[in-house]
């Protein structure tokens, strides 16, 4: 017997099978995931075409609709032209996962109102933490951002939006469209082929044009897997995708 190609068909053989057993695994585990997702609040159409373009939702859909008031806000953008400001001494950046409210501590004397912001893992990139402002902490105030600048695992600069927020009007307060229903409206129409839904937010939708005084919508921000964001303004139901500014 060839003793050494016995062995090498041997070998071959548990790669498939291991190979096989990852697969099936990897099956297993997203099949759990979409069960452990409600789709009751999408219509049997919108399922449908869901199954039609293999589009995947890998978060839960809010069942929240809160009352919300547009807000107005002053902002200029012009930090992101501008070489970013750099630490006075680096910083750990584990904290921005680990403990935001240490890392807040130690910059708050630098960034003054940075515990009134809230991180975005979605938008973040190597090198870079993504931050934005909170309406009434709670509400994301999406496209202004806060820049915090890492290398070799610390914070060593930050780009800082002058920003002001004005107050919440409770005279003009409006139901917010359902979550499920400015999804459907997207994996009916807009969502390409075999896209998955990472994640979806309420928050805010600002324009960065300069002006003395801008208005921002309440918006649901719809994150697909491969890093493309898609806004459903949430009183009109108008939709900003990746494709028009409008």
């Amino acid at each position: 017997m060839d003793w050494g190609r016995a062995k090498s068909v041997l070998i071959y053989a548990f790669l498939v099978l291991n190979l096989l057993l990852c697969y099936q695994l990897w099956i297993d585990v997203r099949d759990q995931v979409s069960a452990g997702l409600d789709f009751t609040s999408l219509s049997a159409e919108t399922q449908a075409v869901m199954e039609e373009k293999g589009i995947r939702l890998l978060c839960p859909i809010p069942a929240a609709t809160p009352q919300l008031p547009d807000i107005t806000y002053r902002y200029s953008g012009e930090e992101q032209n501008e070489v970013p400001v750099k630490l006075n001494e680096p910083i750990d950046s584990k904290l921005m996962y680990s403990s935001f409210s240490e890392l807040s501590s130690l910059l708050e004397s630098q960034i003054t109102d940075i515990a009134n912001y809230r991180f975005d893992s979605q938008e973040s990139e190597v090198g870079k933490f993504v931050l934005h402002p909170l309406v009434d902490n709670k509400w994301s105030l999406f496209r202004v951002r806060l820049e915090l600048i890492n290398s070799d695992q610390k914070i060593v600069a930050y780009r800082w939006p002058q920003i002001e927020i004005g107050a919440s009007r409770s005279d003009n307060l409006q139901k917010v469209l359902p979550a499920s229903q400015a999804l459907s409206s997207l994996i009916e129409k807009y969502f390409p082929a075999n896209s998955a839904v990472k994640e979806i937010e309420l928050g805010y939708y600002g324009e960065l044009f300069n002006s003395e005084s801008q208005v921002a919508s309440p918006m649901w921000r719809f994150m697909l897997e491969n890093g493309s964001a898609y806004y459903v303004d949430a009183i009109s139901a108008d939709i900003i995708s990746p494709k028009t500014t409008e």
